[in-house]
């Protein structure tokens, strides 16, 4: 298979993902160049070989490619998907409207259904969980968590670094430096993310403030649903 890169649609400290075509077919992909670091693991091919879920955006091809400077790229061909829930709350917030419940609702049932195959079928973390991190098809609705570059087989017992998942949606035992964690710091994610979207407004201006304030924020949630609602 050859492609042909049409623009680039996102970029990070992973690397660049670009939207592109497959020559042969004529399809829209997505393509996630990422740098093989030596000094990193790179759990992302390994863990997508391992899944087949309607919820998890598709692994369709990967390759190899190297630069002048002999630095290696993976290059992972997934399913193209135009949309995310993070710019679909963008929307109704310039609007000053709330995204509809049924969305949410909608939405919060297809992560679920992907977190549940991830957590107890293929025993994985996702461990960046984020609006941005969940594709949306603007027709149909279906939902695609994407990704998985932070992700990792869950082992009891085995130490794991605890600065992890983006800032906003980090959990309160990553917070307070937990080495040993499981699957419900994913949860934690989820239930931020639900809750940012029952209130998108509110987040908007919530998390313009500090580093401080959002993590002081987010203990301050945990410890009340531990004692007011458990």
């Amino acid at each position: 298979m050859s492609y042909m890169a049409e623009r680039v649609v996102g970029t990070g400290s992973f690397g660049v993902v670009y939207q592109a075509k497959c020559l042969e077919t004529g399809e829209s992909v997505a393509i996630k160049k990422v740098l093989q670091d030596r000094r990193y693991k790179n759990r992302e091919l390994q863990i997508m070989l391992m899944f087949n879920h309607p919820n998890v955006v598709q692994l369709r091809h990967y390759f190899y490619s190297t630069t002048e400077k002999n630095e290696v790229y993976l290059n992972l061909v997934l399913e193209y998907v135009s949309e995310t829930v993070y710019r679909a709350s963008r929307h109704y917030s310039r609007l000053n409207q709330y995204m509809p419940v049924i969305y949410v609702q909608l939405y919060t049932y297809q992560i679920c259904r992907a977190l549940n195959y991830m957590h107890r079928v293929i025993c994985v973390f996702h461990r960046d969980i984020k609006p941005q991190n969940l594709l949306v098809n603007p027709h149909t609705h279906q939902l695609k968590l994407c990704d998985l570059g932070s992700a990792k087989m869950l082992v009891p017992g085995e130490p794991n670094i605890s600065y992890i998942c983006s800032r906003y949606y980090r959990a309160p035992e990553l917070i307070f430096g937990a080495t040993e964690y499981t699957t419900a710091i994913d949860m934690w994610s989820l239930l931020w993310r639900r809750w940012s979207n029952y209130f998108t407004l509110i987040r908007h201006d919530l998390f313009k403030t500090s580093k401080l304030h959002c993590e002081f924020l987010s203990v301050c949630i945990y410890i009340y649903m531990c004692v007011c609602v458990c």
